[in-house]
C-alpha cells in the first residue's frame, strides 16, 4: 500500500511531536521531514517532495502563507498540497491561504479529530474546510458581491515584505533597510518589486498613501 508523505511545519516542537504522534497512528501515512519555520520548509519540500505539507500560518521570519506560495511554485511531477493548520478561525487569515495556493485550512483545536481526514482529502486533490469557514466563504462572497469591494492584499505580504513596506514609507533608503534588517541591497529591491506587485501600486508616493490608509505611519511621519 503507498502511502500519504507528510511534512509537518511548525514553530512548536510540543506540537509537532502531538502531530507526528497522530500521524503515524495511521497505517496509509508516514512523516518525512519536520521544519521549524518557513524557509526550512521550502527546503524540505523541494528535497522531500512530500504529498501532503501540513503548515502553520503563523512563524517567526518566513510565515506560512509565503511558504505556502513558494512551495506551490516548486517545480516537481505531482504537485505538493499544502494544508493549513492554525489557531485563526478568521476569514481574514482563511482568504490569503486560498490565494497563496492552500488545499485546506483546520483549526488545531480540531487537529485530533479532523486531521487525519483533512491530510487525505488533500492528497486526492481535494480541498478541505472546517465546517463554518464554508458559511465564512459564503458570506464574504456576498458581501463582496454587493459592496464591490476587493480583499484586502495586505494579508497576502510576509513580515519581511511588512517591514520593508513600513521602512519605505518611512523615508529609508533601500541601502538603510538592507542594514538595519540584514539583507543585501539586492533583496530589498527584490521585496519592494514583490510588494508593488501584490499591491498593485505603481510609485514610492502610492506606497507612502498605502501605509497611511493601513495605519502603518503616523500623518506626522
Amino acid at each position: 500500500m503507498s502511502k500519504i508523505h507528510v511534512l509537518l511545519v511548525d514553530d512548536h516542537p510540543v506540537l509537532r511531536v502531538g502531530l507526528r504522534t497522530l500521524i503515524e497512528n495511521e497505517r496509509d501515512m508516514e512523516v518525512v521531514g519536520e521544519a521549524g519555520d518557513g524557509d526550512e520548509a521550502v527546503l524540505l519540500a523541494e528535497r522531500l517532495c512530500p504529498d501532503v505539507v501540513v503548515m502553520d500560518i503563523s512563524m517567526p521570519g518566513t510565515n506560512g502563507l509565503e511558504a505556502t506560495r513558494r512551495i506551490r511554485k516548486l517545480d516537481h511531477r505531482k504537485p505538493i498540497q499544502v494544508l493549513v493548520l492554525t489557531v485563526h478561525a478568521q476569514e481574514r487569515y482563511l482568504f490569503p491561504v486560498l490565494q497563496a495556493g492552500g488545499a485546506g485550512y483546520l483549526l488545531k483545536s480540531s487537529a485530533d479529530t479532523e486531521l487525519i481526514d483533512a491530510i487525505r482529502v488533500v492528497a486526492k486533490g481535494g480541498a478541505f474546510l472546517y465546517p463554518s469557514a464554508t458559511r465564512l466563504l459564503m458570506e464574504d462572497y456576498l458581501q463582496r458581491a454587493k459592496s464591490g469591494e476587493e480583499q484586502d492584499s495586505y494579508e497576502l505580504l510576509g513580515d519581511r515584505e511588512r517591514d520593508v513596506l513600513r521602512m519605505t514609507a518611512e523615508g529609508y533608503t533601500g541601502a538603510e533597510i538592507a542594514e538595519k534588517l540584514s539583507l543585501s541591497p539586492k533583496t530589498v529591491e527584490t521585496y519592494r518589486s514583490r510588494i508593488m506587485e501584490k499591491l498593485g501600486l505603481h510609485s514610492r508616493a502610492d506606497l507612502v498613501r498605502y501605509a497611511l490608509r493601513k495605519g502603518l505611519l503616523s500623518e506626522a511621519q
